[in-house]
């Protein structure tokens, strides 16, 4: 039995619309990254506690915070993201979620990441003291054009660190967008401190004005179809998170809608039961 979650504001930005089909699909978690077009972490403490009784009504948990968390430029100021963190901690602690996804700094375009690996593990390290002691662990997300959005780096990033509250959101189609081979190259590297899959996959790039298509998982690149067989072998226990990136983006991810969001869970419904596993 593996449990679903997904980033349920990709249905709708309707919270009663986001729970009528999470509800509708038996989808009984959410990743929370957004209600009303606005972010989790700039709702109010009323707004946060609303949110909190109509999914406790609806029955659907938290599996995660969708956090902003370390998106900005890792020369960008960073005390009041550091606030932010804390402000993140305390959110999740108030919803009952275990985890928040957060990212390791854009760096600089056409500059070496190298160079800034010294002032990312700063500002990491302060983010995961945060979190030590909360009960709440911070899920890194391999996100393109960040310090971590390459296995090598998120590895490097994991093992320096070296702390459970510190571990890794593991996104094929990212990495494919990077030119990785998720399971050959990239999960030896970070399974060890794997607990949650983002669900998406995606095409590689053809070219510099290529991004990589995203697909339904297992009708891209991603290699779905071997990485549910790895886990399922390794007996994965964590969260697999819908994230279909279906239609347009904008300031709060990618709008699928209702039907985009239903094929993108067809679809990994199907790739478990090519190998045997039921979900909830």
């Amino acid at each position: 039995m593996w449990t679903l979650t997904g980033f349920a504001d990709e249905i709708s930005p309707d919270l009663d619309e986001q729970i009528a089909l999470l509800s509708t699909l038996g989808v009984r978690h959410l990743e929370l990254r957004s209600v009303e077009m606005t972010k989790v972490l700039d709702l109010s403490q009323d707004q946060l506690e609303q949110v909190k009784a109509r999914l406790d009504a609806a029955g659907i948990a938290l599996s995660s915070i969708g956090s902003d968390l370390g998106k900005i430029l890792v020369t960008d100021p960073f005390e009041e993201h550091l606030e932010r963190t804390r402000h993140a901690v305390e959110v999740a602690r108030l919803l009952g979620a275990p985890y928040i996804r957060v990212f390791s700094f854009f760096i600089p375009e056409g500059e070496d990441p190298a160079q800034y690996r010294d002032e990312v593990l700063r500002r990491t390290r302060a983010m995961v003291e945060v979190a030590e002691g909360s009960g709440v662990v911070l899920l890194h997300e391999n996100e393109k054009d960040i310090y971590g959005d390459v296995p090598s780096r998120v590895a490097d990033l994991l093992s320096t660190i070296d702390s459970p509250s510190y571990r890794a959101a593991f996104d094929p189609a990212n990495y494919v967008q990077c030119g990785v081979r998720p399971v050959d190259e990239a999960w030896p590297l970070v399974k060890d401190r794997t607990v949650y899959i983002h669900c998406k996959d995606a095409k590689f790039p053809t070219g510099a004005d290529d991004l990589g298509e995203v697909t339904p998982c297992g009708e891209g690149d991603g290699q779905w179809p071997e990485l549910v067989r790895v886990l399922k072998d390794s007996g994965y226990r964590g969260f697999f998170s819908l994230e279909p990136h279906l239609g347009d983006f904008d300031a709060y991810g990618a709008l699928s809608g209702p039907e985009g969001w239903t094929r993108a869970h067809t679809a990994l419904l199907s790739l478990f039961t090519a190998v045997g596993v039921e979900a909830v």
